[in-house]
């Protein structure tokens, strides 16, 4: 008999309500969109020659041509001088938490850029760095009790980051100070929600508390970076949230040539996490770039398989600046190095057919309990990852080569048939005519029903 493993859908398909004290209403949570979003990181620094919201305006209809949904900002508060590293320092040591980086142009100009995305039907979310500021935060000097201190009374530095000191949340005045932070941008630039740095840095029951009070402005979206797995606790609060564990595991897959069968165990546990919650899933990230290589300098042949299964897997696909041409670099964190951008984006359609089709096939729908997920067993099931997603009638089908050589197998499994359009290529194909499949290195394949 052969196995067929079914995956509990991973999501945000369980409809929460959250209480407003001050008015009864209740909000539900998540809104429609978030099933079917992407999300694309903006690194404004390195976007353009410019480095400024208004240069990156100009490319927000290529964007949006190309499927993007969500996008999300990397820091736009300003950043700290005193202890900064480079020449211009991390977003990620702010000096304050409600003003714009003159880096990148004014508060003016960001309320513009939020209302043109809006006007061309984006999502807005921003990085919040809620763990740590930079030495000269402006808290420093009108609240120095709101940081943690050290035995000697100096501010306490973030584990290996001397550029940043921690805050004190046993400091309720300081949380309250946090929450108005985040309020004002929703209020004042109507930002749709926030993407948290080291989220589970920050005590949980901060984010418990942060998450209703600032939406009684409006239902937000909330992106943490922290991996369920690891800190369960935090799922319960955070629509998504990363999926380290997999990106980590698939990069050692690759490199150092570890089974295949591992890689579909961690499938198994991100789906029994369940369905409050969704996984963000990506191939690169403005750390990864920067760090650890580029894509293609961290799963190579594999690179484009990997990008098929950030975009048609139960969760959110998240893209990096630059992708879609594709960016072959690692750009500089603490100085000004722009993308190189070239007159032609090579990958923008292979993502426009990814992005469009999570948005449009209810079989993609990421965290809706009425979509199951099908691992399948092939013939070379130590080399291919193949998987259906259903949902009534519409079902997706992918398959991957995962190997570094060409492969020639068949499905085995009898949970596909029928016929089936190839979104790649645009063509049919009837699967109960036969599953033999011949792979080249880098091999994909998508079909819909």
């Amino acid at each position: 008999m052969k196995k067929l493993i079914l995956l509990a859908v991973i999501g945000l398909g369980i409809v929460s309500c959250t209480t407003q004290k001050n008015t009864g209403k209740m909000t539900e949570l998540p809104k429609e969109w978030k099933h079917t979003t992407n999300i694309y990181e903006v690194n404004i620094r390195q976007y353009t020659q410019e480095g400024t919201f208004k240069a990156f305006a100009k490319e927000m209809p290529r964007l949006k041509a190309m499927g993007v949904r969500t996008l999300w900002f990397m820091p736009i508060t300003p950043i700290a001088q005193q202890n900064k590293k480079g020449s211009l320092g991390s977003p990620y040591a702010a000096a304050d938490y409600t003003s714009i980086n003159p880096e990148f142009g004014t508060m003016e100009d960001f309320k513009a850029i939020v209302n043109e995305a809006h006007r061309l039907g984006f999502k807005v979310i921003i990085d919040w760095v809620a763990n740590h500021t930079g030495w000269d935060h402006v808290w420093t000097k009108t609240h120095p009790g709101f940081y943690l201190k050290d035995s000697d009374g100096k501010f306490h530095i973030a584990s290996g980051m001397d550029d940043i000191i921690e805050l004190d949340y046993k400091n309720q005045e300081m949380r309250k100070a946090m929450i108005d932070a985040m309020k004002f941008w929703v209020t004042e630039t109507d930002i749709d929600g926030f993407r948290c740095d080291l989220a589970s840095w920050v005590e949980v029951d901060f984010w418990q508390q942060a998450r209703p009070e600032v939406e009684k402005v409006k239902p937000l979206f909330w992106l943490g970076e922290f991996d369920e797995l690891e800190s369960p606790e935090y799922g319960k609060v955070f629509d998504a949230s990363y999926s380290w564990k997999w990106m980590h595991k698939s990069a050692d897959y690759y490199k150092k040539n570890e089974p295949l069968q591992e890689l579909k165990d961690l499938l198994v546990q991100y789906s029994n996490i369940g369905d409050n919650s969704m996984r963000a899933w990506f191939t690169a990230n403005h750390d990864e770039n920067s760090w650890n290589g580029t894509e293609y300098e961290k799963y190579a042949v594999i690179a484009k398989p990997m990008a098929v299964f950030s975009a048609t897997w139960n969760g959110v696909p998240l893209l990096y600046s630059g992708q879609e041409l594709p960016n072959m670099k690692r750009l500089e964190f603490f100085e000004k190095d722009p993308i190189k951008w070239t007159k032609t984006y090579q990958v923008a359609d292979f993502y426009k057919t990814l992005l469009d089709l999570k948005a449009f096939n209810p079989a993609l729908r990421g965290g809706d309990p009425n979509v199951s997920t099908y691992l399948l067993n092939t013939t070379a099931n130590d080399k291919i990852l193949a998987y259906v997603r259903k949902n009534g009638k519409d079902e997706v089908l992918v398959v991957l080569n995962m190997s570094k050589e060409p492969v020639n197998f068949t499905i085995e499994d009898g949970n596909i048939s029928g016929t089936f359009r190839n979104v790649f290529e645009k063509t049919k194909r009837n699967f109960d005519e036969g599953k033999d499949f011949s792979f080249k290195v880098s091999d994909y394949a998508v079909f819909e029903k």
